[in-house]
């Protein structure tokens, strides 16, 4: 089992405060939730993680190597941002999941319904939330063994929500993952934990009455 260590972690952009006294922990075999509200601070944080941005003070460790610097953390920890694509717009999509993932993991990709219909498009000719399917299997069949996924339900329509959630899943016993995004009730049915990220600070709730507690949802 590989262990996740992020500790101390504070950030500021322009003299506000993003992120301050952020603990965190995943590990191999389990997926950990992050909610909040737009802005908070959840994108933030997964780009400290992942270390294409650094934190004004952070300890994250993998097992027992001390994460530095990007180059640490290849092939141990893969990012799906929220936003920006990171396919070639030219390139098949049959042609790129090699480049991510193993020779089994590929195969894999290949043998999914789910993905079947755009092996032979390129990005550029798919809708945003075809990319998206696309991008998030891509990231999660990675070589990677600590998988970020930023809002990977956004734009997706309900029922791949519900294919892309098993298929997720099932690569949670070689993977450990953590996962932000808007859609509670999906990461909830999803999240072994779940932890808000609210007012800077990321504290782990277990219910929905604890999301009203704190005005993530509203109170009936």
């Amino acid at each position: 089992m590989n262990k996740l260590h992020i500790d101390s972690v504070t950030k500021s952009f322009g003299g506000r405060k993003i992120l301050q006294d952020i603990y965190l922990g995943c590990e191999t075999g389990k997926i950990t939730g992050i909610l909040g509200p737009a802005g908070g601070g959840k994108s933030t944080l997964l780009e400290i993680i992942f270390g294409t941005i650094k934190g004004d003070t952070q300890f994250i460790k993998l097992n027992d190597t001390i994460l530095k610097s990007l180059s640490n953390r290849k092939n141990k920890i893969a990012y799906l941002p929220q936003r920006s694509s990171f396919l070639p717009k030219e390139c098949k999509i049959r042609k790129l999941i090699p480049l991510f993932c193993t020779q089994e993991n590929a195969e894999k990709l290949y043998d999914l319904k789910m993905i079947q219909p755009f092996l032979n498009e390129t990005p550029r000719n798919l809708s945003g939330g075809e990319k998206k399917i696309i991008e998030t299997l891509i990231i999660t069949y990675s070589d990677a063994e600590f998988i970020l996924l930023d809002e990977p339900f956004s734009g997706v329509s309900p029922k791949n929500v519900d294919e892309l959630e098993m298929i997720i899943k099932r690569q949670v016993p070689y993977k450990g993952m953590i996962i932000s995004d808007h859609n509670y009730m999906t990461l909830f049915n999803m999240a072994d934990d779940i932890y808000l990220l609210s007012d800077t600070h990321l504290r782990k709730v277990k219910d929905l009455k604890e999301l009203q507690q704190f005005n993530y949802l509203p109170k009936n």
